[in-house]
């Protein structure tokens, strides 16, 4: 074989080894910015929930005013979303929030005219149009979090991920399971 075949060969296996590790590099950096995304899509679902829910005390409090631990529960679980930093807190939150409402809704049931009220009526169907976009968010979140972190496990990806160390491990954004029974069956209103 001639020196020249044999630098040409071997410039070769070095651009195709190079062009792997940048493929895999890309594809990670892919895989991550779209984990971010997801997030942030949930953030901004939050975000709109815990801004719709001081309208929905104040629509309850002219009909049940002597609830006042209900309304400071929600008043608190709305603080403890809005300023969730981790996706562990946001879980956390998330909790707290499902109940709060939970006792809101619990309350309304005890009034009928409040029930009949059409901002009231406005505000839950806006309420349940924000959580189902939290939970397809939520998914969307799980879903890339679990391809992002197979990925980095998995070899030859774990060895680049190793080399650069851009790219950690997501935690799942997470329902209780006490939640998921509440979700796969959602509660029925009635008008």
């Amino acid at each position: 074989m001639s020196p020249v075949l044999i630098v040409i060969i071997v410039i070769v296996a070095i651009l195709a080894v190079v062009g792997a590790i940048a493929g895999i590099y890309n594809g990670l950096v892919s895989l991550n910015e779209r984990v971010n995304e997801a997030w942030s899509d949930i953030t901004v679902q939050l975000k709109y929930r815990a801004d719709l829910i001081p309208n929905v005390v104040e629509t309850v409090k002219g009909y049940a005013k002597h609830e006042k631990e209900t309304f400071e529960m929600v008043t608190s679980a709305r603080s403890a979303v809005m300023g969730a930093k981790t996706v562990k807190q946001a879980a956390e939150a998330e909790k707290e929030m499902q109940s709060a409402l939970g006792r809101i809704f619990a309350i309304a049931e005890a009034y009928p005219e409040l029930k009949a009220n059409e901002n009231f009526k406005t505000l839950q169907t806006q309420l349940q149009d924000v959580e189902d976009k939290i939970q397809a968010a939520r998914r969307f979140y799980n879903a890339g979090a679990k391809e992002l972190n197979t990925k980095i496990k998995t070899f030859p990806a774990n060895i680049i991920n190793n080399m650069f160390g851009h790219f950690k491990k997501r935690e799942y954004f997470e329902v209780a399971e006490s939640e998921k029974a509440k979700i796969e069956k959602a509660p029925e209103v009635k008008f």
